[in-house]
């Protein structure tokens, strides 16, 4: 596993979503401004994203995610 510091990660807070623009967009932004999209900070906090093995892919659980930031 790589180490990773905390001060290179991008703070969750700083990411703002064009809720106007289509659903890949939105997500295609995400990852532009999050640079790293499993890992990032919220706060004090260091969030590690990992997915289960399922039929979900990283698409789906990015759209659900920013989904679930704008409602």
């Amino acid at each position: 596993m790589r180490t990773i510091r905390p001060d290179t990660l991008e703070h969750i807070e700083n990411v703002k979503i064009n809720t106007d623009l289509p659903v890949e967009e939105r997500m295609m932004e995400f990852v532009r401004q999050i640079k790293n999209p499993y890992f990032f900070r919220c706060g004090k906090l260091i969030v590690q994203v990992e997915y289960s093995d399922t039929d979900k892919t990283i698409n789906d659980c990015l759209k659900e995610f920013i989904e679930s930031q704008i409602s």
